[in-house]
């Protein structure tokens, strides 16, 4: 999008644009759903009209999606994260841009700290940058204290997933296996799932080792695409261990 003027869009038209579309009763269905923490606002945008905005807003400079990530309303952020997205995906984009938009997102991961602002991201702006880059930022995030970075570290690794490059997802899922928070489970359970989509056998030997202890949501996610007898026999596992 561009102006008539011929100048670029502003996160200023895109805020203006999304105010428009804001709904009481889904402003009061987010709140129900997300629980928002202390200064999160949230305006009652349902999130595909976040993503036909942000699409026409694909050419907002980098410095204007920053203006959008410091905003304290979640569907502003959300639409700052996709039009990374959008920029990160293009068949065009060049390989700078995308280290941008992967340096952005990374050094402003403060703002990207919920689980569905993750997941608009992770694989397209940082695992697409990543995938022939050094990948030694993952495990910085994979430490982190914040769950939302540790979120990222696994789900990145799905856009790796797609290439049939799988070793980082499953080494991650074993380092994050045992994690405190649920966001982090469903994500390495998720992950595990669609590594196994491309490698029945390496999920197979991840589920003998760790299915016994890996906590029960984690290894619901990582089992759904099994057959029957073998979710059967891996919650077994799992239930026969809380048992002894």
């Amino acid at each position: 999008m561009t102006l008539n003027s011929g100048m670029p869009p502003t996160s200023q038209q895109y805020i203006e644009r999304l105010m428009a579309l804001r709904s009481p009763a889904q402003q009061a269905r987010y709140e129900r759903s997300f629980k928002p923490d202390k200064g999160e606002v949230f305006i009652g945008v349902r999130m595909g009209d976040v993503f036909r905005l942000s699409k026409e807003f694909v050419d907002l400079p980098l410095g204007e999606i920053e203006k959008l990530l410091d905003s304290p309303v979640h569907e502003v952020r959300a639409g700052g994260v996709k039009i990374m997205a959008y920029q990160a995906s293009g068949a065009k984009t060049p390989d700078g841009v995308r280290r941008e938009l992967c340096q952005l997102y990374l050094r402003r991961h403060d703002r990207i700290n919920d689980w569905d602002l993750v997941d608009l991201g992770a694989w397209d702006v940082v695992g697409r940058y990543l995938f022939d880059q050094p990948r030694d930022v993952l495990n910085d995030l994979a430490r982190s204290k914040n769950w939302w970075e540790r979120r990222t570290a696994v789900l990145a690794t799905l856009f790796f997933i797609r290439r049939d490059d799988l070793d980082d997802s499953f080494r991650l899922a074993g380092v994050l296996v045992d994690d405190e928070h649920d966001l982090v489970l469903k994500a390495v359970g998720g992950v595990l799932r669609e590594a196994g989509k491309r490698d029945r056998p390496r999920l197979i030997a991840f589920l003998d080792k760790h299915a016994a202890t890996m906590p029960r949501v984690a290894l619901r996610y990582a089992i759904e695409h099994l057959d029957p007898e073998q979710r059967a026999q891996y919650l077994g596992l799992r239930k026969a261990e809380q048992q002894g």
